[in-house]
């Protein structure tokens, strides 16, 4: 510990990241990477990219790409923020919107960056249990208030669990709330839905709602780290003009997002792959005897079968070249979340985990 750091900072346990093998050979199901390679006009924005351009700074607002964000969603450009991934989002809300001493809201499992942030920040971090069906409880949004949330953070689909809450649902929430909610939606390309899988409509009324979506999953780039938030004018105004860095998002980032956004085709084919593989997996840990939650995202929470612990099997895999992820934590110990990936890796995990399981 330095003399000079904080003592909120010096108290805390800062985020612990998935790992990430670089050998090659290791099949990653532990991450929550889309398995399948971003968009051929990527590759092209790449390849055209004149590197001229890195001469000078990049368009500070990300214009042209929020205006191509605005546009897939539906809303004006002024409701858009363009983001250093998904995380730098959840942290401009949280310095935005959340006073030191103050409080963030969340559920509990949830995503473990939360925490961190509100931590920073030297604010308080107030969570409620979800219910056994990984819904929401009931009285969340009283609890929330009394205890003075500015800000709440609810991932949907749920991480780790994959559940998926209605619209009604949230917009109830919103309602409810005195303070900011965001509604994290890093998985939201994958739900399998006739109607809209996003609320992001939601934001050209609801003054007290942040949307947050990334590149990382749907569109296959998270080694860029780009993302954005999506809100009522009134929210997204502060972040643009006064809490985002300057120029933070760069050249290269832009061109390649918005090379992804533009070419919806090919995104969409590789969401239904991954719900079609997602099916297929979710089948074949059942017949091994796990119980897998319903998932809306591209990954399973798979509870393993009574007669194996799934620390084991998490080492076991791993000691084989497969890499799962497996949190020691209350409700989650007997659980592995595993990454839906190709059909290939599918069926390779399956055979690796029949074969332990026999033993």
């Amino acid at each position: 510990m330095s003399q000079f750091e904080r003592p909120n900072i010096a108290k805390m346990q800062g985020y612990t990241s998935g790992e990430q093998p670089q050998d090659g050979r290791s099949i990653k199901l532990n991450t929550n990477e889309n398995p399948y390679p971003p968009s051929p006009a990527v590759a092209a924005a790449l390849h055209t990219f004149a590197t001229d351009q890195l001469r000078v700074y990049p368009q500070p607002d990300a214009k042209t790409l929020r205006q191509a964000i605005a546009d897939h969603h539906g809303i004006s450009i002024d409701s858009v923020v363009v983001t250093h991934a998904g995380d730098e989002a959840l942290r401009l809300a949280v310095t935005t919107f959340v006073a030191p001493g103050g409080v963030v809201a969340s559920t509990e499992p949830t995503y473990s960056l939360y925490p961190v942030l509100a931590q920073i920040q030297d604010a308080q971090m107030f969570t409620r249990d979800l219910a056994a069906d990984w819904s929401l409880p009931d009285g969340f949004a009283d609890d929330v208030n009394a205890a003075g949330a500015q800000l709440t953070c609810v991932v949907n689909p749920h991480a780790p669990s994959g559940y998926l809450s209605s619209h009604a649902v949230l917009e109830e929430l919103a309602n409810q709330l005195h303070g900011v909610l965001l509604v994290d939606e890093a998985y939201a390309d994958f739900v399998d839905t006739d109607g809209p899988s996003s609320i992001a409509m939601l934001v050209r009324e609801q003054e007290n709602l942040l949307v947050l979506r990334t590149f990382s999953k749907g569109y296959s780039l998270a080694g860029l780290r780009l993302g954005y938030l999506l809100g009522h004018p009134s929210l997204i105004r502060p972040i643009l003009e006064k809490t985002r860095d300057s120029y933070n998002v760069d050249a290269i980032s832009q061109a390649i997002g918005l090379a992804a956004i533009q070419d919806q085709a090919y995104a969409q084919q590789t969401w239904a792959d991954v719900r079609r593989d997602r099916e297929t997996l979710a089948k074949g840990l059942k017949v091994l005897g796990f119980n897998v939650s319903s998932s809306q995202t591209n990954f399973v929470l798979a509870k393993a079968p009574i007669h194996a612990a799934a620390v084991d099997l998490y080492q076991a895999l791993k000691d084989a070249g497969i890499l799962v992820r497996y949190f020691n934590t209350p409700r989650l110990q007997d659980c592995l979340r595993i990454t839906v990936g190709t059909a290939e890796q599918n069926r390779r995990l399956l055979d690796q985990l029949a074969q332990l399981l026999s033993r």
